[in-house]
């Protein structure tokens, strides 16, 4: 969390490896993601990490089974292996009764699902999520973050940027952000780290 121009975006590109360090180094999947080849480093996001935008960037000529395949028809999967997984993920976000519409004939809501199905096909672990709540309705909104809760109590991770503070308590770890430094933390007593120590309710750590 933090204001515009804090360096959330930032943060995540650099996880994702958009975006590559000026100094230090980035370690994602105990890989140092700054100094991946090209090859390498694009091997790491279909495999690994997946990203929900702001915008979302489903194409709108293909169908929700479509957009959620590409990532494993990029890695060499068989088209039809590709379509029964994203079907696979579309069903994990309740869209498998969707899988044919266009992305114009869905609700932002839908699109949104969609978005993370295509983050998450493929057993990739870390899902990478720009305000993925910013343009929905409340309800709509927390129907989100159960499956990206859901996602997190599977073993997997996921890092969300968001303005929300009602979203944000759904974390384990809450980072705030200003001019591009961490300033402030907050974990959660369900966080395993917080409760392995006999945490209390929610430990604040001041940078």
């Amino acid at each position: 969390m933090g204001p515009s121009g804090s360096g959330k975006t930032t943060l995540l590109s650099l996880v994702g490896g958009l975006d590559k360090p000026t100094e230090g180094r980035v370690i994602v999947a105990g890989q140092d993601v700054g100094s991946l080849k090209p090859k390498d480093l694009a091997i790491l996001r279909r495999r690994t990490v997946g990203y929900v935008f702001q915008d979302l960037n489903l194409l709108a000529g293909l169908t929700a089974r479509e957009n959620v395949a590409i990532p494993l028809e990029l890695d060499g999967k068989p088209i039809g292996e590709a379509r029964v997984a994203a079907e696979a993920a579309l069903e994990s976000v309740g869209l498998a009764h969707l899988a044919d519409r266009f992305p114009d004939d869905l609700s932002g809501g839908e699109q949104q699902r969609v978005a993370i199905a295509r983050a998450l096909v493929g057993g990739r672990r870390i899902l990478l999520a720009d305000e993925p709540t910013g343009a929905l309705d409340s309800m709509t909104g927390e129907s989100v973050m159960r499956l990206l809760r859901a996602h997190c109590d599977g073993g997997g991770t996921a890092i969300l940027v968001t303005h929300d503070a009602a979203h944000a308590a759904w974390a384990y770890r809450v980072v705030f952000l200003r001019d591009g430094r961490l300033v402030d933390e907050a974990r959660s007593a369900s966080d395993p780290d917080v409760a392995d120590a006999g945490g209390a309710k929610l430990e604040m750590i001041t940078a």
